[in-house]
């Protein structure tokens, strides 16, 4: 007795087996999920795709107006315009303390926060809808709000600090480029905070109890669990939360356009937003599409750092 395949059936037309749906019928579906797909696709190349190889295109030529016929082609020119720019360097400088001064904080306090949460507390539930508001406000409706707060002549912040004799007089927390920077960063940690503490909440609640229930046997104190139970088992949540929040914070933009313009004397002027100021203000797009190409690599470059150092400490605690 011979034995005939479930394709060589269906070629043959036999009957084919319950298993295997017939060829036309698989070929109608493909033709179904290719139509279903095409929109999609077009819409990713069309918001996503086309800009990125046309910020690249561009970045290769001297493009001064949005209007403009004349574009001549200059290589690399514009890279290297921005890589000796005292300006871009000076942008990048800010970015990255913004980067790792708020990437620090928002990790410390929302490891706080994640353990708060974690922890068995009477309506637990309510305190962990009112640590989201921050986060579930609107960027701009938050920098908006710490503008106010910041506000050097009607502000709460200098009301509050006066009335508890810590200040004499109301200061202009966004009138000095440092302490710009540092109330901008302020206002971001209050934000993102509360993400940072729902992501490491997920890693506390995934640990097994029955660690904590053999660290306590052994009769290890909280420093120690923490190290050797703890930690290690947050290593992944941590990763994830480093790099989310490298890429975010990296590339800022709405919450300085919002609070502070990239001012005073560009002491908020951040990479993303020197890109933004070059390409539209100063119509130098060919600059700016650089300046965008430029800012994507050092991305990248922290990610797969990050990345890395943390694969190599997640083996040394294990």
């Amino acid at each position: 007795m011979s034995v005939v395949s479930a394709e060589n059936t269906d070629t043959l037309g036999g009957s084919p087996s319950p298993g295997n749906p017939p060829r036309r019928r698989r070929e109608k579906q493909g033709r179904l999920a290719f139509w279903l797909l095409l929109p999609a696709a077009v819409a990713v190349f069309g918001v996503i795709i086309y800009p990125i190889i046309r910020t690249l295109f561009i970045s290769f030529f001297e493009v001064t107006s949005a209007l403009a016929t004349d574009t001549p082609f200059v290589g690399i020119d514009n890279y290297v315009h921005v890589l000796t720019s005292a300006s871009f360097w000076d942008s990048m400088g800010r970015t990255l303390y913004f980067t790792i001064v708020s990437t620090a904080l928002e990790l410390t306090f929302g490891l706080i926060v994640a353990g708060l949460l974690n922890a068995k507390l009477k309506a637990r539930w309510l305190f962990r809808a009112i640590v989201v508001i921050p986060w579930a406000i609107p960027t701009i409706v938050n920098a908006a709000m710490w503008k106010g707060i910041f506000n050097a002549q009607y502000g709460s912040l200098n009301a509050l600090l006066t009335q508890l004799g810590i200040i004499d007089e109301y200061q202009a927390w966004l009138g000095d480029p440092t302490t710009a920077l540092n109330m901008v960063i302020l206002a971001d940690v209050w934000k993102t905070t509360p993400l940072v503490a729902f992501f490491l909440l997920a890693g506390l609640t995934s640990i097994p109890p029955e660690l904590y229930e053999a660290a306590k046997l052994d009769r290890a104190r909280w420093p120690r669990i923490f190290r050797s139970v703890v930690l290690p088992m947050l290593v992944p949540s941590i990763s994830i939360v480093l790099v989310l929040r490298t890429v975010e914070a990296f590339k800022v933009f709405d919450i300085i356009y919002a609070m502070t313009r990239g001012g005073p004397a560009n002491g908020t002027q951040t990479v993303a937003y020197y890109a933004y100021t070059t390409a539209f203000s100063d119509q130098n797009f060919g600059v700016g599409s650089a300046l965008s190409y430029i800012i994507v690599v050092v991305i990248l470059a922290l990610s797969a750092i990050y990345l890395r150092l943390l694969r190599r400490s997640e083996m040394s605690l294990l």
